[in-house]
């Protein structure tokens, strides 16, 4: 089959398509006197695949290493063993946005529980020294870091020119 046919079927750009080739993934294309691209139908099943692992999570490196250059000639122990270790990469990644999940939430709560006498940036410090653990210096502010927000008019000098 083509390339166009192939896009259809997988549901790739033919771009993807031939950038899965370039990579070395697909391995299933062969070459026509006239230069276009031939696919045998089993190139369907190695682009579903391919996208299948991508969605994973699975790496362009690690999906070359585990896709075998024949689909009858799969490494079973080795297929399991990355597949394991990609379901125990994944829990590691699952505790670590947990963990910054809890602490997000737990800085939200402290920013939401500022008394009603002090402003926000002395919320600010509030909060940032209960997070380092000790007292944060106030800044002195002097009139040239004073800084105005919002739109001001400013006067454009012509070009010379």
């Amino acid at each position: 089959m083509n390339i166009g046919e192939l896009a259809k079927r997988t549901g790739l750009t033919n771009s993807r398509i031939r950038f899965y080739e370039r990579a070395g993934l697909l391995k299933t294309v062969e070459r026509l006197p006239n230069g276009y691209r031939t696919y045998r139908p089993e190139a369907v099943l190695m682009l579903e695949l391919i996208t299948t692992a991508q969605n994973a999570g699975f790496s362009l490196d690690e999906i070359r290493s585990l896709l075998p250059s024949d689909l009858e000639q799969w490494d079973h122990p080795v297929l399991i063993d990355t597949l394991r270790r990609k379901v125990a990469d994944i829990g590691r990644l699952e505790a670590r946005l947990a963990q910054s999940k809890e602490q997000l939430v737990a800085l939200i709560k402290d920013i939401e529980a500022r008394p009603d006498d002090i402003d926000c940036a002395a919320n600010a410090r509030r909060v940032l020294s209960q997070l380092l653990g000790k007292e944060m210096e106030r800044p002195t502010v002097t009139v040239g870091d004073v800084k105005l927000f919002g739109k001001t008019r400013r006067r454009r000098r012509p070009r010379a020119g």
